[in-house]
């Protein structure tokens, strides 16, 4: 789940003709809807320039945790990986855009799907940022529910709940299983129309094929993100959890990633 899957929170704020359910509570201080999702829509169109940006100019220390449990609770094995990114003053023209693929290399999480490996162990997230490209299709999978208005580091920041629209969404590829039943909240800044944080979990368990054979019973998906001096948005935080069964076998995953010491260097 990483940037797509930001991008796929974000977009889905454009719902405003796709059961949107508004609970305003306070509607002389909040901004009209119809200016939000505008500004998110907006926003949405330079994301992939903003992740270049920071990249390139800024080096910080990415740490990322892997923890697995069996049945019991009990930790059996734990991965550590920490790197270091130090960008130097580009080369490439100032007209220069990245490719989708590039663009994609930008997330914290580089996940891939769901799968065993020899040992029997569950690798990768259920999610993952080129997974769900943004599409009418998709936004029509959900129903989402002004909250309100928070502060985080010291900016407004508009709340928004979301669920699934339907019991009965189609489910065409591997992906669908767990979008379908994905719901959770979403904090968009208001001064930059930015996602700032978000929290997702799974409404039911999901029955997987292939790779892994089992059910995954429990899925929670978090993430923050921090803002530079001048402007820039970049993820400082994912936590997520995934606990499954494999054939007769329950485990569970713990994933910790973080972004630290950043710092600009040009």
């Amino acid at each position: 789940m990483n940037r797509i899957l930001k991008q796929w929170l974000v977009v889905a704020l454009v719902l405003g003709n796709h059961s949107l359910v508004l609970a305003e509570p306070d509607t002389n201080s909040l901004p009209k809807v119809e200016d939000v999702l505008k500004r998110v829509l907006e926003r949405a169109q330079v994301e992939v320039r903003n992740d270049r940006d920071f990249k390139s100019r800024y080096a910080y220390t990415r740490t990322k945790v892997t923890e697995y449990r069996n049945s019991q609770g009990k930790l059996k094995n734990r991965q550590e990986k920490r790197s270091e990114s130090n960008p130097t003053p580009p080369v490439l023209p100032a007209a220069y855009e990245p490719s989708p693929a590039q663009a994609n290399e930008d997330s914290l999480t580089t996940g891939k799907e769901l799968r065993q490996d020899a040992n029997g162990d569950v690798k990768g997230k259920p999610f993952t940022k080129s997974d769900f490209p943004i599409t009418d299709d998709l936004l029509k999978r959900f129903r989402f529910e002004f909250v309100g208005r928070e502060t985080i580091d010291g900016r407004a920041a508009l709340v928004v709940d979301f669920k699934p629209a339907s019991k009965n969404l189609p489910i065409r590829n591997f992906k669908d299983r767990f979008i379908n039943k994905a719901a959770g909240r979403i904090w968009v800044d208001e001064g930059d129309a930015a996602l700032v944080k978000a929290d997702v979990h799974l409404t039911e368990s999901v029955n997987v094929i292939g790779g892994l054979v089992g059910a995954v019973h429990k899925c929670r998906y978090a993430f923050e993100r921090g803002r530079t001096p001048e402007g820039l948005w970049f993820t400082r935080r994912i936590d997520w959890h995934l606990e499954g069964r494999q054939v007769f076998t329950t485990k569970s995953i713990d994933g910790h990633e973080r972004r630290s010491n950043v710092r600009k260097v040009w």
